[in-house]
């Protein structure tokens, strides 16, 4: 008997870099040293205090569901958070906390939209953006920004691409993959355009010489999605956070309650315990970022990269390689293949980064350096690949 697939589930384009991930992790099975600079994930462990908060609330039995919203104490120190950060004053009954990022943008856009109503990201932008607006019935609309605008929507641009159907307009400060950070007066004009926002914020706290802006400094009418992953290398607790307006706390709630129930309990008690304890290490890891992103760009300086406009947040660089091949995908498993770097094709992120190359430098400056040299060996040899 035939079982014909559901229509959603063949819609869903694959994520390129865990392709690249996945023959990397192949090659090492095979005996070669991979350096990993696809990757967006951070080589820290999390912050001991995390540890030890999770290892006390296991032994103290925080093994039960929690409020579907989110544990309360976890949620009063993120309307803390915003408060002491950005001036900005949220209610503790707008958050709700899930498993991780990806969960928030699902359940926001699943009670925000209706069938074929628009959402606006740009292009190149994070790749699974496009697949979470179709998967909830929406519309994708890409619109493209570039280098030299520091990848950011140019006003003119952007309203051209605004309909009747546009329910939302995506930005992610700093954003992935060009690691730019979107100023204070394109936030303010996003504001003026009479849509929600939907803000990803997950980068934020990794800026190098400027801070970053949340949309909530600008307009209440924007859902912020954030969480544990990036800034505090929790990735594996997978804990995240939506702040949403009030009108819509009680859908996604609802929703929360079905789909997942609630965030992991320990992972909770972990936020609540880095939120109040990790600064120092949190600054430790930035710096290092920083001094990493640093090293790297000079060294695709070196290898004849231009940059428009430098990355200022985050963990990625993202070069102009059209001069070398226009085809990104082939381009970076040719480089995966032939020297064992990873890196992640532009293309990945949208039609208007083809011939582009994503370089995360969350990963050792001796890996880093490693990698480097064998780009630029790569490079006076390089051959088109077939």
């Amino acid at each position: 008997m035939n079982y014909p697939f559901g229509k959603k589930g063949l819609d869903i384009s694959p994520f390129m870099v865990m392709e690249v991930l996945e023959r990397a992790k192949q090659l090492e099975q095979a005996g070669h040293d991979v350096i990993h600079m696809e990757v967006g994930e951070p080589d820290f462990d999390m912050p001991a205090c995390a540890e030890a908060a999770t290892i006390k609330a296991l032994s103290e039995h925080h093994t039960h569901y929690t409020h579907s919203l989110g544990d309360i104490e976890l949620r009063e120190e993120i309307v803390a958070l915003y408060k002491k950060k950005y001036g900005v004053e949220i209610c503790s009954n707008q958050i709700i906390i899930t498993s991780g990022s990806s969960p928030a943008i699902l359940l926001a856009l699943s009670v925000l939209l209706d069938k074929n109503d628009e959402v606006i990201h740009s292009d190149p932008g994070y790749a699974c953006y496009a697949n979470f607006i179709n998967y909830c019935g929406g519309k994708a609309i890409g619109v493209p920004v570039h280098e030299q605008d520091g990848f950011h929507y140019r006003p003119n641009k952007i309203k051209q691409y605004i309909s009747a159907k546009t329910k939302g307009i995506f930005v992610n400060s700093p954003m992935n993959p060009t690691g730019n950070l979107i100023s204070s007066e394109s936030l303010k004009m996003l504001s003026t355009l009479d849509r929600f926002i939907l803000s990803d914020e997950i980068y934020h706290g990794l800026t190098y010489g400027k801070q970053a802006h949340t949309i909530l400094e600008f307009t209440n009418k924007a859902f912020v999605f954030s969480g544990f992953s990036k800034l505090f290398a929790m990735t594996g607790l997978r804990l995240g956070y939506a702040i949403v307006p009030g009108e819509f706390i009680r859908s996604m709630q609802v929703l929360q309650q079905n789909l997942f129930i609630s965030a992991n309990s320990l992972a909770q008690r972990a936020g609540i315990s880095v939120l109040r304890n990790a600064w120092d290490d949190v600054e430790n890891m930035r710096r290092t970022y920083d001094e990493r992103r640093r090293y790297m760009l000079g060294r695709l300086k070196g290898m004849g990269f231009k940059f428009a406009t430098e990355p200022e947040g985050a963990f990625y660089i993202f070069v102009d390689a059209r001069h070398i091949c226009s085809d990104s995908y082939k381009l970076a498993f040719d480089i995966l293949e032939k020297i064992h770097v990873g890196v992640t094709p532009g293309v990945d992120f949208g039609p208007n980064g083809e011939g582009y190359l994503r370089f995360s430098y969350a990963n050792s400056i001796q890996n880093i350096r490693t990698g480097m040299d064998r780009l630029e060996t790569y490079l006076k040899h390089y051959k088109s690949p077939a």
